[in-house]
């Protein structure tokens, strides 16, 4: 199972062809994506067509969901922040810190395209689903 990051569902969805687009089409069909409630969020909320949104919604939420946040949660993501930021490391978004903690608390790999998980992958153990070569 790997949990996938909005960048790389931003690009499938647009047709964009990479390393990243495949394995996401490879592990639908393969039944091995989950999605978070962050993510689906952050999927739905850049929809503009209704039409869209509905399909896109209801093809969301036949794969394997999880809550990604609570109080345990917090101070996880507050505590890997802060690990980050002591090695003058700064995370530019909230979401971000939230999907990568998940991920490493859950040992969930994660597919993404966005340059912000690399730090976690380096200092604190997210597996990245893809690896560059």
């Amino acid at each position: 199972m790997i949990l996938v990051d909005t960048s790389v569902w931003v690009d499938y969805f647009n047709g964009a062809e990479s390393p990243q687009t495949d394995l996401l089409d490879s592990s639908i069909v393969e039944g091995s994506v989950a999605i978070g409630d962050l993510i689906f969020l952050e999927i739905l909320q850049g929809i503009r067509s209704d039409k869209e949104y509905r399909q896109t919604k209801q093809s969301l939420l036949t794969l394997d969901q999880h809550e990604m946040f609570g109080r345990k949660m917090a101070g996880k993501c507050a505590d890997n922040y802060r690990a980050l930021r002591k090695k003058g490391i700064a995370i530019r978004k909230t979401a971000d810190i939230i999907i990568a903690t998940f991920c490493i608390e859950n040992d969930l790999p994660l597919l993404f395209l966005d340059r912000d998980f690399i730090p976690f992958v380096e200092h604190l153990g997210l597996e990245p689903a893809l690896r560059e070569t």
